[in-house]
């Protein structure tokens, strides 16, 4: 984790960056596939501009990252949902990039937005929050862990795009939510050194094979 730290703070990475100091920025940062969901950000973001048209000159959604693995959802496919959702001119596509960059990203971020349909243990959410940003994260796999609710960030239930823009919303009309979570966040991340994060992973795992022999002796008995 030591790339990941909050450094110079969030004006200085987002003059780096080019972006503006005052806007709302909801970071999408990791592989672009339907198993990572980034489109539930961009639904998220255009069901916030719906009810709050005015956000629109003041609000930025980088997409950091490239297609990966099976399965894959090529960034052409998400620029077509921009454009059919009517958020093309606020979200920014950009190819992968290298761990220093990245710790820029999630330091201009106000809040870095996982609406993953499955993580094992979360790193990515570990990194953004010891680069002293909050994560607004699905409640699945070991994201519970990483994060914590009302915080360090938020945990949604689920995958509604309704869900996210609701809590988009409140970083939006609160300027110093991301502030305050995202100290919250850089303490908590501390937990996490290499060590911690495996054990913590390994719980994770126990966890999850107790609760199928759970729900398999259930089901026998």
């Amino acid at each position: 984790l030591d790339r990941f730290r909050p450094a110079d703070g969030r004006a200085a990475a987002r003059a780096r960056l080019g972006l503006p100091q005052d806007a709302l920025i909801p970071l999408f940062a990791g592989r672009i596939q339907p198993l990572k969901a980034p489109d539930v950000l961009l639904r998220a973001v255009a069901v916030l501009l719906d009810e709050r048209p005015e956000l629109r000159g003041n609000i930025v959604v980088p997409v950091v990252g490239g297609p990966s693995g099976t399965g894959l959802a090529k960034p052409e496919g998400l620029q077509k949902l921009a454009a059919r959702l009517g958020i093309a001119d606020v979200v920014l596509f950009r190819p992968p990039v290298d761990q220093e960059q990245l710790a820029d990203w999630f330091r201009a971020a106000s809040v870095l937005v996982m609406p993953s349909y499955s993580e094992s243990f979360g790193l990515v959410a570990i990194e953004a929050q010891a680069a002293g940003t909050p994560v607004l994260a699905a409640e699945v796999g070991g994201l519970p862990v990483a994060v914590r609710h009302q915080e360090t960030g938020f945990l949604i239930p689920g995958h509604d795009p309704v869900a996210y823009a609701r809590v988009l919303r409140d970083f939006a009309d609160d300027q110093a939510l991301s502030a305050r979570m995202g100290a919250a966040a850089a303490r908590h991340a501390q937990r996490f050194g290499w060590d911690t994060a495996a054990a913590a992973t390994a719980d994770v795992y126990t966890a999850a094979v107790q609760a199928h022999r759970r729900k398999v002796r259930a089901h026998q008995g």
